[in-house]
Order: C-alpha cells, then sequence, then structure tokens
C-alpha cells in the first residue's frame, strides 16, 4: 500500500511539477495567495467580469497540493458550517439562502467543466447517508427506510437513510489541474514553488520576492496557520482516506452498490466514501485530529493506526470486502474556524480579502467563494454578498496547549458518545451534546 504521495488522486493523474516560480519583486492589479480551488475560482471568475485584470496567484507547492487535491470528491450542497451560527447573523432566510446558493453551485461547477472541457469523472448522483442506530436514526430523520436503503447500497446494520440528489461524485485532482489549466490560458499568472511568508496591505512578501497589488485576498484554507500573524484564525484539521484496489464485479452485486450515489454515515466520529471511475471505494474519516502547534502533514502521510481505522470503518460497512486490499493511504488539513462556519470578507480600505474555513465541505463552497470575493473586489452589491457568510467575523482559537488539548479531548467524546449509541443507546448521547458546546458548533 502506498502511503502519501499527496494522494491517490495526483497518483492516478501524475504528480505535478511546480512551475512559473517568482523570480523577484513584481507588481499586478489582483495578488491571490493559495493555489487551492478557492484562489482558482476566484481567478478565474476575476478575469471573467475584467479581462483587463492582472492577476496573480501564488502558490508554496503546486496548484492543488491541499485540500482541494485530496478531498473526498463531494461535490456537495452540505452547509459549510454552522446553520445556527448563520441564522444568528441573517436569521432562517439568510441559512436558505445559503443553502440554495450552494445548490445553484454544483450546477455551476458542473456547467463550467463541461464548457472549459475539463474532464474530472463528474457524475452528479446524489449522496445516500445512512443512520445504523436508532439514535443516529432520531438525528438523520431519513426518508427511507432499511430495506429502501438495501435497494441502493446493502450497508450493513443500517435502519434508515436520506438521499440528497444535489452532489455529484468527482475525481478532485482532475478537476482542480482542469481549473487551474483553464485559469492559465486565459494569461493569468499562476507562481508554483512560491511561499508567501507574510500578507499586508498592498503586499504579499514571499521566499522570492514581494508581489505589490492593491489587492491582496488569502485563499489558504487549512495551511493559513502557517502564515506570519494567523496561526490561531483557522485550525488546520487532518482528515485521512484510504482507497481500495479495484472490486470485482461479484464484489460489487454482492453489497449492491451499482450506481454512483456517494455514502456518508450520521456517526460524530462519520466516514465519507465514493464509488470511484476506475470501480474502488475511496473512504475517509478522522484520523489524528489535529497536530500540536497547527503542524501540517508532509507529504500527505498517515499513520499506520488511523488506515487500520478505515480498513475497519470500511469492513464494518461491508463486512463481505473483509481482507480486500488497500491500494493508498493519504491525508490533509482542511480548515475549521472557532465557531465552525466559513467565511468570505473583503476590505476596501485594506485591499485585503478572504474567503475559507470550509470545515471539509469546501469542494462546491469554494466556487461559491470565488464568485463572492468577485463581487466584492470589484464593488459589485449582489445577492452573493449578501450571503450571512459574507463579512463574517468569528474569535481565534485558543494559544498552546489549550488547542491541541481541546481538539484531542473533543474528538475522544465523540467517539465515546458513538461508543454509547451504537450499543443501544436510543438518542443523540449527551457525550455529544457537551462536546458540540465545547467545540462551539
Amino acid at each position: 500500500m502506498r502511503n502519501g504521495g499527496v494522494s491517490f488522486w495526483w497518483q492516478q493523474v501524475g504528480l505535478p511539477s511546480p512551475t512559473d516560480r517568482l523570480a523577484g519583486d513584481a507588481a499586478c492589479d489582483v495578488a491571490i495567495v493559495g493555489g487551492g480551488l478557492t484562489g482558482l475560482w476566484t481567478a478565474y471568475y476575476l478575469h471573467e467580469a475584467d479581462p483587463t485584470l492582472d492577476i496573480r496567484v501564488l502558490e508554496a507547492e503546486f496548484a492543488g497540493f491541499g485540500a482541494s487535491g485530496r478531498n473526498g470528491g463531494w461535490l456537495s450542497s452540505e452547509l459549510a458550517g454552522s446553520a445556527r451560527t448563520y441564522a444568528g447573523v441573517a436569521g432562517e432566510d439568510g441559512v436558505a439562502r445559503l443553502r440554495a446558493a450552494l445548490r445553484a453551485t454544483v450546477d455551476e461547477v458542473i456547467a463550467i467543466a463541461g464548457r472549459e472541457g475539463i474532464d474530472a469523472d463528474i457524475v452528479r448522483s446524489g449522496v445516500l447517508t445512512v443512520a445504523r442506530s436508532a439514535a443516529q436514526a432520531e438525528r438523520l430523520r431519513g426518508e427511507l427506510d432499511a430495506a429502501q436503503v438495501a435497494e441502493r447500497i446493502r450497508v450493513a446494520g443500517a435502519v434508515s437513510g436520506h438521499l440528497d440528489p444535489d452532489c455529484a461524485r468527482v475525481q478532485p485532482a482532475k478537476l482542480v489541474a482542469g481549473v487551474a489549466g483553464v485559469v492559465r490560458g486565459l494569461g493569468v499568472r499562476l507562481h508554483e514553488g512560491t511561499r508567501v511568508l507574510r500578507i499586508e496591505p498592498g503586499a504579499a512578501v514571499t521566499e522570492h520576492g514581494t508581489v505589490r497589488a492593491p489587492v491582496v485576498v488569502r485563499c489558504l484554507e487549512g495551511f493559513t496557520a502557517g502564515l506570519t500573524g494567523h496561526r490561531r484564525d483557522w485550525l488546520p484539521m487532518n482528515s485521512a482516506i484510504v482507497v481500495t484496489e479495484p472490486l470485482t464485479a461479484a464484489q460489487w452485486d454482492d453489497i449492491g452498490w451499482s450506481g454512483q450515489e456517494l455514502l456518508g454515515d450520521e456517526a460524530h466520529a462519520y466516514c465519507y466514501a465514493q464509488r470511484t471511475a476506475d470501480g474502488r471505494i475511496a473512504l475517509g474519516g478522522r484520523g489524528v485530529p489535529y497536530r500540536f502547534g497547527s503542524r501540517t502533514d508532509v507529504d500527505g502521510r498517515t499513520q499506520g493506526w488511523t488506515v487500520e481505522s478505515l480498513r475497519s470503518t470500511l469492513t464494518s460497512l461491508f463486512p463481505s470486502l473483509r481482507g480486500i486490499g488497500l491500494d493508498h493511504a493519504w491525508c490533509g488539513v482542511l480548515g475549521v474556524p472557532r465557531d465552525w462556519s466559513a467565511s468570505v470578507s473583503y476590505d476596501a480600505a485594506t485591499g485585503l480579502g478572504h474567503a475559507g474555513g470550509y470545515v471539509g465541505s469546501g469542494l462546491t463552497a469554494t466556487n461559491l467563494a470565488g464568485r463572492t470575493l468577485r463581487d466584492l473586489v470589484l464593488g459589485r452589491s449582489s445577492d452573493l454578498t449578501a450571503l450571512p457568510w459574507t463579512g463574517h467575523h468569528v474569535r481565534r482559537w485558543e494559544p498552546e496547549p489549550l488547542r491541541w488539548a481541546g481538539v484531542n479531548t473533543l474528538y475522544r467524546l465523540y467517539r465515546a458518545a458513538d461508543r454509547r449509541e451504537d450499543a443501544g443507546l436510543p438518542r443523540t448521547s449527551r457525550i455529544a451534546r457537551v462536546a458540540n458546546r465545547v467545540a462551539g458548533r
């Protein structure tokens, strides 16, 4: 089994080498820090709105090195944050508008991929969420009973389920590489191998020179903590994924997964999975949730016990796959604000903006954030700039060692809550409710 190498997705298409490294000081109209999907979509839509803009994207490794090229491939309308938090800003109507915008964004990404010729194995198949205990069923309140769930995918122990049609399967590296290629083709300079050390009004200071621009936008998601002065802004939360060897036709028939639906569960320490275009199961979940000092992984390598934990989850869902080989494992970080809610912001007075904190629901949210940043930077008032995540501010995370102790304790509580519920507790465990309060969710 390969461990690391950024991700299976990148190994599948070929790991790129950084290109167009910044060589000395430069100037432009808009400097975007971070070459993931948030930064790339922002560049795409800004150029579309005003082709005269000189836009440069600054990326420490290569476009899509972070979460954009490592995620579970869910192009989902799932809310990137807490409905309660957004309702506190703009009421239930604001939450409804944000949900509607995310649903529309699923179609937007699919349409752009089609128009620009990006082949990312996209299938708009929906996501099946299953409940495997009475407590999970109480939370999910799904419209599918156990028999109806089994008609789609035979998940062991499933008692109910919910099918959300507003979700598509994606090969993440193909998508982000495709968007990067389109952006380059538009004339946007994408400086890879160019690590930004700090951001200030009018400038992004890198290892290889300073890029001066009246607009500087930060799009670093889980890597935000590596930027000077931003260590406690967003927590780099770890998530890990394993991918199996290709399943045989008999194995697919046995588990009943004949469609392309994505699969998730209602556990507190949840899992997420997809049937890949080449006939594998990619399944993800939490490993080591957080590394002391907001450190991130090296090349996507994850721990052996995390791999075994995910293997156990896979065979718990599908007992007949016990013994199946795992071909690849990797991990990555997602950005988590203190209130677990994403934000998009721009200050015209300083020219500084940012977007991110998607708490693991960013594959769709990045596109919506990019369009929102476009409108904010260009001074447009629109339906997007009126969404409740726009201009949302949140307090910083606690200093170490409180941050490390708190997050690791939090996930121990969630796992304990899952064990109690799996043992027959008919309602959501009080332990999970306590954990949610500690988390600020």
